[in-house]
């Protein structure tokens, strides 16, 4: 089942976000037919609909109003800021200060705050038939994050079929900043019913972060050889799913991959093919990791048919610095602090291929 972009913008226009006003929704399209919508709210996306033989489909797990969008925890197609993943006890230092950022209810703070950019409501500064652009001010010590940041997400439909996000971000004062988006994709249609664990995935990395049951990195960076973390060659997710001790105390993969060097000069950082094989998504970017994700705990996460997504609804490829980099210099990417002067900039393409 696929919804319409007519009912995304009337559902959600019914209701109000946490600031008291309704989203407002915006529709990407290209000569092939495939439909990308977006919101304000969290410069969220929203859906992406591509043309697969005679039909169209959702791969993108979602929801259809601002009711549902309010009360899921599940960082659906967010923008994930200023910091995604997480920063032990949330603490870390700038040039020997020390700062402590908002934490979750593990103690540990996860993807930027109890109020992070996905509660934002973004400005849009250009729209056009194929490509839309937000951006937000957020202050000096939001969420204990210090200075004053302007960041823009700029979304752009191709005629390859692909979805580009591009990241920019100024600071007026020493900072992290590592945004990502938390897209779950399925393939195999997000209200199929189906799971991710038969999407047939590699990924182009070598080594993993291994994590504490809280999912802070140990501190290690470990090859992927003889584990269940090798993605190397494709091999369908649910393969060794549970196989490692890293991955039974979070219920499956939720490990973030240093991405080989290959990646920063344009080569495919991710490939996942859905188990009919008639839809592939490749997946490349300027960013040094990728976490894995597969959706371990989505059940009870509203859907858009009236129902709810079960665990493994969705697999998530969230590009970003590795987690808790701030306490971990001594790792082999570039460093996750933005300058005064400086502009971060990054990008990440999702690209749908339909196997005919």
């Amino acid at each position: 089942m696929t919804i319409s972009h007519a009912h995304l913008l009337e559902s959600l226009s019914k209701g109000v976000a946490s600031d008291g006003k309704p989203a407002h929704v915006y529709q990407l399209k290209n000569s092939h037919g495939m439909v990308a919508t977006f919101m304000d709210v969290g410069a969220t996306w929203l859906s992406c609909q591509v043309p697969v033989r005679d039909e169209m489909r959702e791969v993108l797990l979602g929801c259809d109003s601002m009711d549902k969008f309010n009360q899921h925890s599940a960082f659906m197609g967010v923008t994930v800021g200023r910091y995604a993943n997480r920063i032990a006890n949330g603490q870390f230092k700038i040039d020997d200060i020390p700062y402590q950022i908002e934490v979750s209810e593990t103690g540990h703070m996860l993807h930027g705050g109890k109020i992070g950019f996905d509660k934002y409501r973004w400005t849009v500064d250009s729209v056009s038939e194929q490509r839309i652009q937000f951006s937000i001010v957020s202050e000096d010590g939001d969420q204990g994050f210090p200075g004053e940041a302007k960041v823009s997400v700029t979304y752009e439909l191709t005629e390859l079929n692909e979805v580009k996000i591009s990241y920019t971000a100024t600071t007026n004062k020493a900072t992290l900043m590592n945004l990502t988006n938390h897209a779950y994709f399925n393939l195999m249609g997000a209200d199929s019913g189906e799971d991710c664990l038969g999407h047939v995935l590699s990924i182009n990395a070598s080594r993993f972060l291994p994590t504490d049951e809280l999912g802070i990195p140990t501190g290690e960076i470990r090859d992927v050889s003889d584990s269940g973390f090798d993605f190397l060659s494709p091999k369908v997710i649910g393969q060794d799913l549970l196989l490692d001790e890293e991955q039974q105390s979070c219920n499956g993969y939720d490990h973030s991959f240093l991405l080989n060097e290959d990646c920063l000069e344009g080569e495919c950082g991710a490939t996942v093919t859905s188990p009919d094989s008639l839809l592939t998504m490749k997946m490349f970017t300027t960013k040094p990791a990728v976490q894995l994700y597969t959706g371990n705990f989505l059940q009870g996460t509203p859907n858009r048919i009236g129902g709810e997504y079960d665990s493994f609804g969705g697999v998530a490829l969230e590009t970003q610095y590795l987690p808790d980099s701030p306490n971990h210099p001594e790792w082999p990417q570039p460093s996750c602090v933005l300058r005064e002067g400086e502009i971060y900039s990054h990008n990440t393409t999702y690209q749908f291929l339909s196997n005919m």
